[in-house]
């Protein structure tokens, strides 16, 4: 099967007996997950969105909306859902894994067998304050509060060149982003939630059990809006205690005293 440009797969397992899609926040890569190719089990393959802006897409089209920027995901997906699925979505992802949830169905594809929702309220509770018309030290320092990237490699006039740009790009989606009321999953949402974030309450991410009509939950960890790149191998083992690969597969990952030398952290993601 040909490889794409919206979707990668980091270390292809033909043999799966799943794939887990992940898709990046506001500004991210794929990168954000490069390092769960070498935590996931050889039972799930997993696949990276790679929005334009960035990488070998630097120069492509920009979506005019998050339902566009889903449709090209969905369009890419579609030969790889031979199999059971998941969704990952991180903050501005978990939008977009809605979003291609939705277009998925609407292709009259399989629904994945849960949308992971992390630090990210239900689609009409988030916040829209403008980032993508703040100036740049602003946006800077809104970047430095989530915790997503080093302040001191924002006084970079190079990196704030070449990050910004993507950056209020994906802003400007979420800006304009009109989720339908009524178009609702079937899949079940684990809605996974940093305590200390402080883009996201606890309500805000219990809500998304408005948006499916399959069960819904909230799964509570340490840390802030990046909680994800500190405890990688307790948010894997959330993961794998919700998918159809259970079981056996959990019980080999607690074994093997996973190595985490490949895991990539989130503030390197920018670049």
């Amino acid at each position: 099967m040909a490889e794409n440009r919206a979707l990668r797969r980091p270390f292809p397992r033909p043999g799966a007996a799943m794939r887990l899609v992940c898709l990046p926040h506001a500004g991210g890569s794929q990168s954000l997950y490069q390092g769960w190719a070498q935590l996931l089990p050889p039972e799930i393959e997993l696949i990276v969105a790679c929005p334009p802006g960035r990488l070998d897409r630097i120069d492509d089209p920009w979506p005019a909306s998050m339902a566009d920027l889903a449709a090209g995901f969905a369009a890419e997906l579609a030969p790889w859902l031979d199999r059971p699925w998941a969704a990952f979505g991180h903050s501005m992802g978990a939008l977009v894994g809605h979003e291609l949830v939705l277009r998925v169905g609407q292709m009259g594809l399989p629904a994945p067998a849960r949308l992971f929702a992390s630090a990210c309220a239900a689609p009409t509770l988030r916040r829209n304050r403008g980032q993508h018309v703040m100036t740049d030290d602003d946006l800077c320092a809104e970047l430095a509060a989530l915790g997503g990237i080093d302040p001191a490699l924002l006084e970079l006039p190079e990196l704030r060149e070449m990050v910004l740009p993507v950056i209020r790009g994906d802003y400007e989606l979420l800006a304009r982003y009109q989720p339908r009321r009524g178009d609702l999953l079937s899949c079940p949402v684990s809605a996974f939630v940093g305590l200390d974030d402080a883009e996201l309450t606890l309500d805000g991410a219990a809500r998304w059990s408005e948006w499916t009509t399959g069960p819904s939950e909230v799964v509570e960890f340490a840390g802030g809006h990046f909680y994800l790149s500190e405890q990688p191998e307790r948010v894997i083992g959330e993961l794998l205690d919700r998918l159809p690969v259970a079981g056996a597969v959990r019980r080999a990952f607690d074994q093997a005293g996973t190595e985490m030398s490949g895991w990539l952290s989130t503030p390197q993601e920018f670049l």
